[in-house]
């Protein structure tokens, strides 16, 4: 379903699936079976998983529950980050040391690189452009944040990590009022719709069962239950991100926080000149609402932030759809960014989930007296952190089911990571309205001070969020 928003299609799941068009779906459940592992969730972590552990044990019989298409939630909308951000390493540090993750880092590091080479020797055409993620600062208290930030990034062995003043910025991108930048080589901008539609292609490939249309209603130990029938199998890994919600007796566990996008139409040469941007790098900024960008495949700018973040009752949206106020937002921060491309069309809009933990960290666990396990929790960061969690997740099955050792992945600190529930509404819905609300406040706040340190009102937003 879509409509449309000042000439701007809004909905129809996401622009990359207006540019790459709908999958074929495959046949849902027929009834009740069995497997040797059920994995629920057809995105990049259920996915990933999927490929990892047939490769690593062909005879392995591997089922996948999606409740509509692989890639209908975040996997198919997000903004195309493939970068080496985690959700929770600082928390990570203080709970299992400064070493523990510096591995973690290290890990995400390689993932990168790890996803680019799959889709490599799979045939994936997925638009990879490894240009490394640039985050900009506009303002003094911006600026101060962007050099902690550096600073802390090579605290965690970003050696290769650069800073840029405002001259140097400005000859990487020409991003209005940037004074000044920070980069890592780790990151790649990349097309989500034709990874995903890769990727299932190559598991079904490797002769992993996938059922669409199948939603999964509740997960107990050896069971997945489905209107359609049970799947049993020794080991079910629930792989829903930003739709655990919708499991039963799983509506506070991760809060399924939307993220909405636009992208443009195509920018002629002489835009893209005013611009600059020939490195293809993805884009970020220092705001406590922060934006996120890419330089598309075929010429566009698709750009992200928050929007509306949280429907009352962890309800998800319909189909991507997304407020006309939010559409108008993201706007004004491309023509912010960008003024020369004021007169520029959007023509698409669109919404979808994440999932947000209570204290912010993305997990990946396997109970070994359930054989339940699960991931997520990725807080926007899901692109890469999906890939190592599913590579964490095989090492986990084949050391428990013992076709496998002990390895560096799964001493990684977020393994086994427990956290509490989110609280109950209405206290949840207000807690994230009230949070925005002061991140925004504080954003403002600090464009007309142009003080040199952050907001009061954004380090208690932090504190109330459980952020530090």
């Amino acid at each position: 379903m879509s409509s449309s928003v000042n000439g701007a299609v809004n909905g129809a799941i996401s622009f990359w699936y207006a540019h790459d068009g709908l999958p074929s779906v495959r046949e849902p459940l027929a009834g009740d079976t069995s497997a040797d592992v059920v994995i629920v969730g057809g995105g990049y972590t259920g996915l990933w998983t999927a490929y990892y552990l047939k490769k690593a044990v062909p005879f392995l019989r591997i089922t996948v529950l999606e409740q509509k298409f692989c890639g209908y939630g975040a996997s198919g909308r997000n903004g195309g980050w493939l970068y080496n951000g985690i959700a929770g390493r600082d928390r990570y540090a203080k709970l299992h040391g400064h070493e523990a993750a510096v591995r973690l880092q290290r890990a995400m590091n390689d993932t990168v690189d790890e996803v680019v080479r799959a889709a490599a020797e799979e045939g994936i055409d997925a638009g990879i452009h490894k240009g490394g993620v640039l985050e900009v600062a506009r303002t003094p208290a911006q600026l101060a944040r962007l050099k902690e930030f550096h600073a802390h990034e090579l605290s965690y062995g970003e050696k290769d990590r650069e800073l840029y003043g405002a001259r140097e910025t400005a000859e990487r991108i020409r991003v209005a009022d940037a004074v000044g930048s920070t980069w890592t080589p780790h990151g790649a901008r990349l097309h989500p719709v034709k990874l995903v539609k890769g990727l299932a292609a190559a598991v079904e490939a490797l002769g992993v069962t996938i059922h669409e249309l199948t939603p999964v209603t509740e997960i107990r130990p050896k069971h997945a239950v489905t209107p359609y029938g049970t799947v049993r199998a020794p080991y079910v890994l629930r792989c829903t991100e930003g739709f655990t919600a919708g499991l039963k007796g799983q509506r506070r566990t991760w809060l399924p926080m939307n993220s909405s996008m636009i992208a443009t139409e195509p920018l002629s040469q002489e835009q893209w000149e005013s611009v600059g941007w020939a490195g293809l790098e993805t884009l970020g900024d220092m705001a406590h609402a922060y934006m996120y960008a890419q330089r598309t495949a075929d010429g566009r700018i698709a750009l992200g932030g928050r929007g509306v973040p949280y429907r009352f009752g962890s309800r998800t949206d319909n189909d991507g759809r997304t407020q006309p106020e939010t559409i108008e937002a993201l706007r004004e921060i491309l023509v912010g960014f960008f003024p020369a491309l004021a007169g520029v069309r959007v023509e698409h809009a669109w919404s979808g989930v994440l999932g947000v933990p209570r204290d912010w960290c993305a997990t990946v666990t396997l109970d070994r007296s359930t054989g339940i396990g699960w991931a997520g929790g990725y807080v926007g960061s899901g692109v890469a952190t999906a890939n190592l969690a599913a590579r964490t997740l095989r090492d986990l099955v084949q050391l428990d089911s013992g076709q496998g050792l002990q390895t560096e992945l799964i001493d990684l600190p977020w393994v086994g990571h427990k956290v509490r529930k989110w609280e109950p509404e209405p206290l949840r819905w207000l807690g994230v309205q009230g949070l925005y609300a002061t991140y925004r406040a504080a954003d403002r706040r600090e464009r007309l001070s142009g003080a040199g340190e952050s907001s009061r009102l954004a380090r208690a937003a932090d504190r109330v969020a459980g952020r530090h």
